[in-house]
């Protein structure tokens, strides 16, 4: 069995957004060589996420509205914000989740109808990175 990481970095524009990194990933495992097992892919900080969904703007909107609902970004409330006011990220992050794990089948990411792999940033305009681990032969 072989194994392969590669490290992606992203800066932001805006403190909360949606980056579609499908295509960064199966270049990847294309670099990688590996044909068939598993990739990881994990945000490597706890105010972004990384998840599994479709590629439609509105899903995204309403992604970003319900999370907003749920934890609504304040510099006050919140026992987090001391010296910084990104409370509400960690919890967003939380929702989302960390990581996903992907088969991989013929060199190619296994996905069923639609599902495309997404970064997530609640707390952005600052360097963050994701870790892309793959395994397999």
């Amino acid at each position: 069995m072989k194994s392969f990481r590669k490290e992606l970095w992203f800066t932001t524009s805006k403190r909360y957004e949606f980056v579609r990194i499908t295509d960064a990933v199966q270049a990847i495992i294309d670099e990688s060589g590996i044909s068939e097992g598993l990739c990881l892919v994990n945000a490597m900080h706890i105010t972004a996420s990384v998840f599994i969904n479709d590629n439609e703007s509105g899903l995204h909107q309403d992604y970003m509205e319900w999370l907003e609902k749920i934890a609504p970004f304040s510099t006050r409330g919140y026992h987090h914000n001391v010296g910084e006011d990104n409370a509400d990220a960690h919890l967003k992050r939380q929702v989302m989740g960390r990581e996903v794990v992907v088969a991989i089948t013929g060199g190619r990411l296994d996905f069923g109808p639609w599902e495309q792999i997404f970064y997530g940033e609640f707390d952005g305009r600052r360097r963050k990175r994701v870790l892309v681990k793959i395994i397999g032969e």
